[in-house]
């Protein structure tokens, strides 16, 4: 047995819903169970909040800033309290590392490694930057005094997806606290607990009671009240397609909420005909694809080829998953641990025997690998008006297709309803510029997959994005009220 098994077996688990500083059951006493994808053991039982607890929680949050607690304090004090709470995220990784994996099945190396110190850094960078922006003044006549300055919105949800349950929590209250919101934040049922945990972390960094709260639950329970409050100022969500287009129509049936959407994606990798080192690109889009398990809006599911390189690219690609170790997440050495959960798996099958029956060609994979783990899947002969060309598998998938020109692989890149993100591979500096710009997506990666850091804006076109972004400074703009204030000097 390894360390982290090791610590699994001590983890002190969260149980209660954080409201207003206190860890709290259901106003019901209902709950939910939350399972180890990878054993199906139970973990922990957790409050299944309802309309009721949005209530307090949001109250909750709406006394805290109206009484300044949190708002009026100086940016500088904020961000010393932020930064305090980064160090305590990494003086606990290996905790959170091992309840992440156990809770989501993802590679415990991939939550020491990557998410929880990206996670740390999101809220250090927000609160290092608060105190470095400057508000405006507008050219007017001498005897007027015109300023532009920025505001918190005031009371922020932010609705989490399961893929990066801590990560992405990062990435909506860092900058929503750093601005002086306050902040109810309900996570996806399926992977609650570092959620809980944070707002434990928090609190004792110095974040007063009833700015950060977590109401744990059912969408339908828990995240439709919260996009129907009429005392919720703004909403981000990240997620899918679907459930966010509903937040929209939640805005609209309630207060006109602010919105923040970051939703599917079916991301391309183009690879035009004068691409250099294709077993370097396999490598790199067997990793852009299968790492946390596809279970990643930007993963570049769909690969577009050339001619001239698309059969040594299909063969490079199929060698990089030969020896793809998956299994037990706890295991250091695992890069793919199970899916999400039962119906997730049973999705990512549903679609995968769909791209068999509709004609595109398996040459990897396909099918699962015992429990909830599903092998890496390569589908070569994959056309546009196959399903899953089009839509999101978020699993372990990837379909390659074919391309007659360089032009035609940008034009087969941008039939989707989706523009999340891209990758382009060309020795050409002049065709890494046209054609990056050509590209309907919100980030493209050339000659590289990236997502960008946290000081580049994150965010989709068409039916990937709405309202905002994610990450870099631009996010501080959805968690903010731009304000005139004009002074008349002459009296």
């Amino acid at each position: 047995m390894n360390a982290y098994s090791e610590i699994a077996k001590s983890l002190k688990l969260p149980t209660g819903a954080c409201i207003d500083g206190q860890f709290v059951p259901a106003k019901s006493g209902a709950t939910f169970e939350t399972r180890n994808p990878y054993t199906g053991a139970l973990i922990a039982a957790l409050p299944a909040c309802g309309a009721e607890d949005v209530d307090v929680a949001v109250a909750a949050a709406r006394r805290s800033f109206e009484d300044g607690v949190w708002s009026d304090l100086h940016p500088s004090e904020r961000k010393q309290i932020l930064g305090t709470l980064a160090d305590l995220l990494m003086a606990n990784v290996k905790e959170l590392a091992v309840m992440e994996s156990i809770d989501a099945g993802k590679p415990v190396a991939d939550c020491v490694e990557i998410d929880i110190p990206e996670t740390a850094n999101a809220i250090r960078w927000h609160g290092e930057a608060q105190d470095k922006l400057y508000d405006q003044i507008a050219p007017s006549a001498p005897d007027t005094l015109a300023l532009v300055v920025r505001e918190p919105v005031g009371v922020v949800a932010a609705v989490l997806p399961w893929n990066f349950p801590l990560l992405m929590m990062a990435w909506k209250i860092g900058p929503a606290l750093a601005t002086g919101n306050s902040v109810i934040v309900k996570p996806a049922e399926q992977t609650s607990l570092t959620a809980l945990r944070l707002a434990e972390l928090a609190l004792e960094a110095g974040v007063p009671p009833g700015v950060l709260n977590v109401v744990t639950g059912m969408g339908p329970d828990a995240g439709a009240p919260l996009g129907r409050h009429m005392d919720v100022d703004a909403l981000t969500f990240t997620g899918s397609t679907e459930v966010g287009r509903m937040f929209l129509e939640y805005s609209a049936q309630s207060n006109l909420k602010e919105v923040c959407l970051e939703m599917g994606g079916k991301s391309a990798a183009v690879v035009l005909s004068d691409a250099e080192d294709i077993a370097g690109i396999a490598k790199t889009q067997a990793e852009a694809i299968f790492w946390n398990m596809g279970e990643n809006c930007t993963a570049n599911s769909r690969i577009i080829a050339h001619k001239d390189v698309y059969d040594a690219l299909v063969a490079e690609l199929t060698k990089q998953v030969a020896d793809w170790p998956l299994g037990d997440p706890l295991d250091p050495a695992t890069r793919q641990g199970p899916l999400v959960s039962a119906e997730h798996f049973d999705k990512v099958s549903g679609l995968v025997d769909t791209g068999k029956a509709q004609g595109a060609r398996v040459v990897a994979g396909g099918e699962g690998a015992g429990g909830l783990l599903f092998k890496p899947t390569i589908f070569a002969e994959v056309t546009p008006e196959m399903d899953i060309y089009q839509n999101e598998i978020f699993g372990p998938v990837v379909g390659v297709t074919c391309a007659e020109s360089d032009e035609e692989a940008i034009v087969m890149a941008n039939q989707t309803q989706y523009g999340l993100a891209a990758t382009l591979y060309t020795a050409s500096i002049a065709k890494a510029h046209r054609y990056a710009r050509k590209l309907r997506a919100g980030t493209v990666g050339v000659n590289t997959y990236s997502e960008g850091d946290i000081s580049t804006p994150f965010g989709g076109f068409k039916s990937s994005g709405f309202g905002g972004r994610d990450n870099g400074i631009h996010a501080h703009e959805q968690y903010t009220e731009l304000k005139t204030i004009w002074i008349d000097l002459s009296a």
